[in-house]
Order: structure tokens, then C-alpha cells, then sequence
């Protein structure tokens, strides 16, 4: 249930910590628990179904934005999916598209901006709606008045979920119960923002 954040320079550790929760490395000692649960007795579709990834770089597939919003989760209706849509702030954009959700994004979302990449891959997570939610930069490719329009649309859906954020937004990190300062690998810092400010580890 908590909002913890991972700072640190490019090559510090912040997204290898990620990828070993995800399963994509082996721990080469310790180990990773989930609610008690340690991660490499479980199946890779088990862990990954319980955890909402935003990447930097979203990939998206040459299908329409619907279905590349399902992908969330596949049983998802239509109306679930546009709501999904409407709190990733990208309804709008996409009712202006020729074939509004039926359009098609090209390879690799080609024929979105990357911002607009970036919202529909937050619609993907939002209706997966998984406990446990990881955002590797997740507004990196925003403007500003759309990425404090989705920070604060996060902190009001994550309430009870718990979430993972790489993120250099002095905002957004201050909203947070934790920040996990990382340097040449290893954790130098825990502890809320206010607390490391005053240890100048910020």
C-alpha cells in the first residue's frame, strides 16, 4: 500500500530494482517477496498479472488504440475502456481521429505523438487495474500542465494500491510515503522527501 519513488543518476540501479521485481533478472542472493510470496516459486504470467507496468518508451502494437488500450485487460468493454481513456486524460484526442478507438497506430504507434503514446499506455494500466503499480517516467513525454493533470489523477486511483515510481518531479515526489535513494547500485538513502532534504540527499 505504499507510494515509494526511486531516485538517483542514469546507471544507478533505479530500473534493474524494477526489473528484478518484474522476474526479467534472478536475484543472484536474497530474496524478493510479495506479500510474504517469494517471487521465483511463483509463475512469470501469476507475478506479471498482478502488476501494472508504464514504461518510458510504451510499446504499443499495430492495432486499433482500443485494442491497444484492452491489452490492459482483454475482457475489458467498451465502456470500460473509454473510461480507462477519459482518466489517462486521451479521450479527447482520440475522438478527434478519423476512426476515433477503431484507429490504427501504425508499428510500433507511428502514427501517435509520443506523449499520446505515453497517455494510452497509462489507459492500458489504469484498466488492468492491478494491486501493485510500476511508472518508470511515466509523464516523461508530457508537457507539464498534462502531466500534473496526471499525477494527481494517480494519486487519487492508487489510494489502496501499491506503486513504484522512477520520477525527478520534485511534486510528484513529495507526495510520496517513501523515496529509495540509489548510487552505483546500492540504496544510500530511505526515507520520506522531507526527511532527506534535510540530509541534503536530495
Amino acid at each position: 500500500g505504499e507510494k515509494v519513488g526511486l531516485v538517483g543518476l542514469s546507471g544507478s540501479g533505479k530500473t534493474t530494482f524494477i526489473n528484478l521485481i518484474l522476474g526479467l533478472f534472478t536475484p543472484d542472493s536474497g530474496e524478493i517477496l510479495i506479500d510474504s510470496q517469494n517471487i521465483s516459486q511463483v509463475s512469470e504470467q501469476s507475478l506479471r498479472s498482478q502488476i501494472a507496468t508504464i514504461p518510458q518508451e510504451p510499446l504499443l502494437f499495430h492495432r486499433s488504440i482500443a485494442d491497444n488500450i484492452r491489452y490492459g485487460s482483454l475482457g475489458a468493454s467498451d465502456e470500460e475502456v473509454r473510461q480507462a481513456s477519459k482518466k489517462a486524460h486521451c479521450h479527447e484526442f482520440i475522438m478527434r481521429l478519423d476512426k476515433n478507438y477503431d484507429s490504427l497506430v501504425g508499428e510500433r504507434g507511428i502514427m501517435l505523438s509520443g506523449g499520446q503514446k505515453q497517455r494510452i499506455a497509462i489507459a492500458r494500466a489504469i484498466l488492468k487495474n492491478a494491486p501493485i503499480f510500476i511508472l518508470d517516467e511515466a509523464t516523461s513525454a508530457l508537457d507539464p500542465i498534462s502531466a500534473n493533470i496526471i499525477e494527481k489523477m494517480f494519486l487519487n486511483e492508487m489510494k489502496n494500491k501499491t506503486v513504484i515510481i522512477i520520477d525527478h518531479r520534485l511534486h510528484m515526489l513529495s507526495c510520496l510515503d517513501r523515496i529509495l535513494v540509489f548510487n552505483e547500485g546500492k540504496i544510500v538513502a530511505d526515507g520520506p522527501h522531507s526527511e532527506l532534504l534535510e540530509t541534503n540527499l536530495h
